[in-house]
This record gives structure tokens, C-alpha cells and sequence, in this order.
């Protein structure tokens, strides 16, 4: 048996909130996001580390560009499946009206966007399918359970997330007849076609859980 010290190399960023301002203003929204326009912001289920205030930075560059920017609760079956569920868990991470600075809507409605191209039913949050424009916030790491070129991030959560519980009851059951990598890019391509996806944000963190990298990207990347 041998004695083993592992030290990482665990970047830290420092200013969150303006990073993620700095990454939004970066993709030049301006040019497509119109005063009084609707844009849905997800909030995830997965514990990411200062998501409240990443959401809440989010939040005010919309503001700040005249939109009107919601929170969409985007998770699968957590929260026991209900609206009022899924509305505790992510306001248990910080992410409340009050804090954030606009709406929280929690839905489990969704519509049924299309069949993807394998014959299955595509599903989107209904809330967040009429607004504008949608911005996919998420970590991005390995995923648990499933191994691909594209496993946890803001692909898994145009599926899943946003899929709420009938798109995970939906991608779970057929996840024994494609690959996790082929239901995603699947499911992606039509959400991102047909869903209003105006940008996304990934965020990385260290080995110690802690915010390494925010980064935001155009629907197109």
C-alpha cells in the first residue's frame, strides 16, 4: 500500500457575475434581441457551483438590453416531477424572484416540436417554446452514467432539461435502441431548428467544484 498526495491544477474565476456579462456582450446580442422581448433563461437541477449568480448576471444583460427575460426551472423528472417542485429546488440553489430580479415560470407542459428523425416525439418546455429568443445556461463535464463525444452540457440540457419529464421519459426509453450520442445530436438538431435557441452558456469547474471557466457561445457553435 503507498501513500498518495494528488494536487490539482484548479483555476478559479474570480468575478462571475462579470464574466458572464462580459461573454453575453461578446456574442453581440443586441442585434437580434428586441426591446420587450420574452427570453427564457434555464436553471438546472444539478447543484453548479455560484448558479444563482450566473443565472442573475444573465438576467440583468437582457435587462439591459430591454428584453424581458423569464427563468424556466430545465430538469428532467427532479423535483418529484411538479411544477412546485422543480420551483423549491432551484430557488433551494438561491435562484428566487427576488434575487434574480424577474419571473420564475415552472411548468411541466411541453410541446411536441416534431419526431425526430429515429420516429420519436421531440419534446419543449412549453413556457419557454413561447418566447422569443432562449438562452441554454449549464455545466459542462462528463457525464455519469453515459460515455460520447457530447455527454453532460448545454446539448444534454436542450434534451432533457428542457425536455422536462415527458422528453426524459421519451429519451430515457429509447436510449435502448440509439446511442446517448445519437438521441442528443438528434434531439439538438431539431430543438436548435425549431426552438428559438439564441445562445448558450457552459460553465467548467475545477476539481474542487469551484467555477474555472464561463464561456458563451452562439446556437450556431
Amino acid at each position: 500500500i503507498f501513500r498518495v498526495r494528488q494536487t490539482f491544477d484548479a483555476p478559479r474565476l474570480a468575478d462571475i457575475a462579470g464574466t458572464v456579462k462580459a461573454e453575453l456582450a461578446r456574442l453581440n446580442l443586441r442585434d437580434k434581441v428586441r426591446p420587450g422581448q420574452a427570453v427564457a433563461i434555464t436553471a438546472g437541477s444539478r447543484g453548479v457551483a455560484n448558479i444563482a449568480i450566473i443565472i442573475k448576471a444573465a438576467v440583468e444583460h437582457f435587462q439591459s438590453l430591454g428584453a424581458a427575460p423569464f427563468i424556466v426551472p430545465a430538469m428532467g423528472s427532479h423535483g418529484g416531477g411538479t411544477a412546485e417542485g422543480q420551483r423549491e429546488l432551484i430557488e433551494g440553489y438561491g435562484i428566487t424572484e427576488q434575487f434574480c430580479g424577474c419571473p420564475i415560470r415552472a411548468s411541466m407542459e411541453t410541446v411536441v416540436v416534431c419526431q425526430a428523425a429515429e420516429g420519436f416525439p421531440v419534446h419543449f418546455d412549453q413556457q419557454a417554446f413561447g418566447a422569443d429568443h432562449v438562452i441554454v445556461v449549464n455545466r459542462v463535464k462528463p457525464h455519469t452514467m453515459f460515455t460520447g463525444d457530447v455527454e453532460s452540457g448545454l446539448m444534454k440540457m436542450m434534451l432533457i432539461g428542457l425536455g422536462k419529464h415527458n422528453g426524459a421519459k421519451v429519451y430515457h426509453r429509447v436510449i435502448r435502441n440509439y446511442s446517448f450520442g445519437q438521441i442528443v445530436r438528434s434531439v439538438a438538431r431539431e430543438v436548435l431548428s425549431k426552438c428559438r435557441i439564441l445562445a448558450g452558456v457552459g460553465v467548467v469547474e475545477n476539481a474542487h467544484d469551484q467555477t474555472a471557466k464561463i464561456k458563451a457561445v452562439g446556437a450556431h457553435e
